[in-house]
Parts: C-alpha cells; sequence; structure tokens
C-alpha cells in the first residue's frame, strides 16, 4: 500500500538540506564553548544557523535564543515575576495555555503583564493577526497586556513574517514544523528585553538558556528554514493552497453536513479542518490510517491524546461536534493524486458510517 501524509502541521518531513546540514554537523568534534580552532568550528555551525533563523524571521541574530523546542521556548512565560497576568487568545496552542495565569496585579519584565496568542493555528489554519494597541497596550477582551508572545510554529515559512514588524517582545517556533530535526526550537526576545533564564548553569545562549547546545539539531533547523524560506518566496504554498481547494471541493459534493472549518477567514494555504457531526474524528483517523492516509483529530501534544478540540469549542462548536473534526494538512510534496484519493477513500468510509448509523 503506498501510504499518503497528510499531516504537516503536526511534523513535516524531514528536507533533504536539514539531512545534509545535520551529518556534516556529525563530524565536528569540538564543544561550541571551547576556544580552541575544534570549537571555534562548531561555533561557527550554531552561529550560522542563528544567522540563519534571524534572516527567515526578520529579527536580530542576537535575539534568536534556542531551546528544545516552541513548548520549552513559551515555557519563558512561567518565568515573568511572581504575581503578572498572562493573558492566552483561545484559539491558542496548549504550550501556551499551560501558562495562564489571572492574579490580578504585578507584572512581567520591567512591569506589565503579557498577552500571548498563535499567528496561525494548527488545527484549523486560522490566521489570527495580532491586535492592534490600545492606549498602548495589547488587548484581549477586557483586558490588556503590556508585551506580546507570539507563537509562529505554524506560520513560519508558510506566511509572510518579520519579528521587527510584529511589534512582538517575544515568539517561539519549532524547526521540526518546516522540515526541520524534532527537538529544536528558538525562543526570540526583542532587544533591550531582559528575561529570568530558561535553564541556569554554564550561561551558554547569551546566558538565556544555559547547556551544551544540540549542535546537530541547530544545523538542521537552520539549514531547513532557509530552505523554506526559497519554497516561500517561489509561490510554492500557492500551489499547495489550489490542491487544498481541490480536497474541499470534493468533501462538499460527498458531504452537505460536514463543516469546512474557517473556509471564510484567512487560513495558512495547507489546512483543512473538516467537522462531520455524527462520526468521531477518532474514528475517521485510525480509518484513514488503514487505508493508507495519515491525518489527524487535531494538534499532536501527546502520543494517543485525542479529546474534543478546545480551539473549535471556543470558536462556537459543542464538544460533540468538536470531536468530530479531523485535520488534514498538506505539504510542499503533496500531490493533487494524494488529495482526490484522499476525496474518493473518505467518502468511501462515510458511505459506510451513514450505512452504520441509519
Amino acid at each position: 500500500m503506498m501510504r499518503v501524509y497528510l499531516d504537516h502541521n503536526a511534523t513535516a518531513p524531514l528536507r533533504v538540506e536539514a539531512r545534509d546540514a545535520m551529518i556534516a554537523a556529525m563530524d565536528v568534534v569540538g564543544n561550541p564553548s571551547s576556544v580552541h580552532g575544534e570549537g571555534r568550528a562548531t561555533k561557527a555551525i550554531v552561529e550560522r544557523a542563528r544567522a540563519q533563523v534571524a534572516a527567515a524571521v526578520g529579527c536580530n541574530r542576537a535575539e534568536v535564543v534556542f531551546t528544545s523546542g516552541a513548548t520549552e521556548a513559551a515555557s519563558m512565560l512561567g518565568r515573568l515575576t511572581a504575581g503578572a497576568d498572562v493573558l492566552v487568545d483561545a484559539a491558542s496552542h496548549d504550550a501556551l495555555w499551560a501558562h495562564v495565569r489571572m492574579s490580578g496585579s504585578g507584572g512581567s519584565p520591567n512591569g506589565g503583564h503579557t498577552l500571548a496568542m498563535g499567528l496561525a493555528n494548527g488545527e484549523t489554519g486560522v490566521i489570527t493577526p495580532a491586535p492592534e494597541k490600545v492606549d498602548g497596550k495589547w488587548p484581549l477582551g477586557n483586558a490588556r497586556a503590556d508585551w506580546l508572545m507570539l507563537d509562529v510554529t505554524q506560520a513560519v515559512g508558510r506566511i509572510p513574517f518579520a519579528f521587527s514588524w510584529s511589534g512582538a517582545d517575544f515568539a517561539v517556533l519549532s524547526g521540526h514544523k518546516f522540515g526541520g530535526p524534532k527537538g529544536v526550537g528558538v525562543l526570540i526576545v526583542r532587544d533591550n528585553v531582559d528575561i529570568e533564564a530558561l535553564s541556569v548553569g554554564g550561561g551558554q545562549e547569551m546566558g538565556r538558556r544555559s547547556g551544551t547546545e544540540n549542535i546537530i539539531g541547530i544545523a538542521g533547523m537552520g539549514a531547513a528554514i532557509d530552505a523554506a524560506m526559497r519554497d516561500l518566496d517561489r509561490g510554492v504554498w500557492d500551489h499547495v493552497e489550489k490542491l487544498r481547494i481541490i480536497l474541499e471541493t470534493g468533501v462538499e459534493v460527498a458531504s452537505k453536513e460536514t463543516i469546512l472549518v474557517g473556509k471564510d477567514t484567512a487560513r495558512i494555504a495547507n489546512t483543512s479542518c473538516l467537522l462531520t457531526p455524527g462520526w468521531k474524528g477518532e474514528t475517521q483517523v485510525m480509518a484513514m490510517d488503514l487505508a493508507g492516509f495519515a491525518i489527524s483529530a487535531g494538534s499532536a501534544c501527546s502520543s494517543g491524546k485525542v479529546k474534543a478540540s478546545r480551539v473549535l469549542m471556543a470558536m462556537g462548536y459543542g464538544p460533540d461536534d468538536a470531536a468530530s473534526a479531523i485535520r488534514v494538512s498538506l505539504g510542499p510534496e503533496s500531490a493533487e493524486e494524494d488529495v482526490t484519493r484522499f476525496v474518493d477513500v473518505w467518502t468511501d468510509k462515510l458511505e459506510r458510517h451513514r450505512k452504520r448509523s441509519a
């Protein structure tokens, strides 16, 4: 059976450029904190990747802090001054929601509260631009924050983004979402913002995250983000969007009751969230997996975790309807045959479900 991978928002296939960079880095023996030639060679790998990330996301190299992923980078929210409020947009990833704190007093770095939000939602693909400041503060409902953290994990390499013009104070991203290796990510900290270190010890990463850097992962991430930006410049995602439209048109023909979540709103090009009331997303994922298709019932957070989507419920869907959603996320290597085959097989599974439910 020829398998079709349609779960790029969970993790993208490793790019050839990343693999080559990682293999080359394996042969470099030095510790980047050492001052001898071998150490300087290893340090050069880290700094090359730092420059690649900075160029891709529109920030200064000194603002890039390498981490184990966006989740660790987001843990910076938990290190804000005691008593500070952390406000989180309803559609944000659990990595941000884990740090919600509504104390009503206190302050974050240099005073004030922090708003954390995702720029592009991994479950629905919906793009949520940062709000305009109100009286110099970031609004969320009736609350106001002095600081802004953007989760750009699903956005980088898929839509134009520049940290320098976003107005944000912090941003987080993971390498494996754009074809880098798993286990490496970035925290971006705006110049002149002081934060408590993510981990203490040897003072690596400009004192913001101690521990010997993951040289191999960092090298792969730098090469991957470079390649991802070339894809964006070449219009690769315009082609992916056309494939998504073919897929969604086929689904609409097959099922009038299926809801295309976020259909009439701005989305990243590759993501379809299909909500079919009465047909559990988990059941659909298993049926399509057996048929050779890798899709998802939501964001990939922990193995085997399937539950009604908090994001969809925040959008107004009930728990039962939210639990019936699946996510199909395409990638640059996806082909028209992949999406037409998906529609054919999914339609067949839907018909079988209807007969069993009749």
